[in-house]
């Protein structure tokens, strides 16, 4: 479906405050059954493959196992990522036309050369803008509609989220069925359910992102804290 028709669909301003409220009180499953029946096939889930995302990927498949899911192929993610994306892949067994890699327009060689070595260090939000942001941008343009793991209990800046929301940075509505969830209810639904995870969340990484940006966090620590430790960066600029 075109861009130009997914938003002649999209639901007003008003609807998406009523369904919202609607939903807000409702379990996870509830909140994905309306959105992939009301969106699909113009909903992906956007999947780093930490623990929210495994949850969600299992949640998703048991209600429309069809449905896509993107990830952020920064060219820098952790091996463990990578394992754990084929492991995901094997146990849905997920077609290779579900699971879709997205990557910056530059290879780390090319970024290296125009911006210089290490960006990451020096520019992390200019680092983050090539190899997310403008990666996410250009893939979200397909959809009328995108799944996150967001939880209002990571950050202050995700803390107003809502289950279903206009997303005026990208376009589209945004889905977050976990916004409500706590630390505690992710785990949970993992161990019941076998659901595979990072093995990294085992050793004090409860946030991943790319190996140059992200460490472990110590006990008592804020669970972001291990994101672009001492660059005074919380967010990578997917989510407002």
């Amino acid at each position: 479906m075109g861009k130009d028709l997914q938003r002649q669909s999209a639901p007003s301003e008003g609807e998406l405050k009523a369904l919202g409220d609607r939903f807000d009180a409702q379990p996870p499953q509830a909140v994905l059954a309306y959105a992939l029946e009301r969106f699909s096939p113009d909903i992906v889930l956007a999947c780093s493959f930490g623990a929210e995302d495994v949850v969600l990927l299992d949640m998703i498949h048991r209600i429309n196992p069809r449905t896509a899911l993107f990830y952020l192929d920064t060219d820098f993610l952790f091996p463990e990522t990578y394992e754990l994306r084929d492991r995901v892949v094997t146990k849905y067994g997920l077609l290779p036309a579900q699971v879709i890699a997205v990557k910056s327009l530059l290879t780390p060689a090319r970024q290296a050369a125009e911006y210089g070595d290490a960006l990451w260090a020096r520019d992390p939000d200019r680092c983050c803008e090539l190899r997310k942001v403008e990666p996410l941008t250009r893939v979200l343009k397909d959809y009328g509609a995108w799944i996150t793991g967001i939880r209002r209990e990571q950050a202050p800046t995700r803390a107003h989220a809502r289950v279903l929301e206009w997303d005026a940075k990208f376009g589209l509505v945004k889905v977050n069925p976990l916004a409500a969830w706590k630390t505690d209810e992710v785990w949970s639904y993992i161990r019941v359910n076998d659901v595979p995870y990072n093995p990294l969340h085992d050793r004090n990484y409860p946030s991943i992102g790319c190996t140059h940006c992200t460490a472990p966090v110590a006990a008592g620590e804020d669970p972001r804290s291990g994101r672009w430790k001492n660059l005074g960066k919380t967010e990578c600029g997917l989510h407002k």
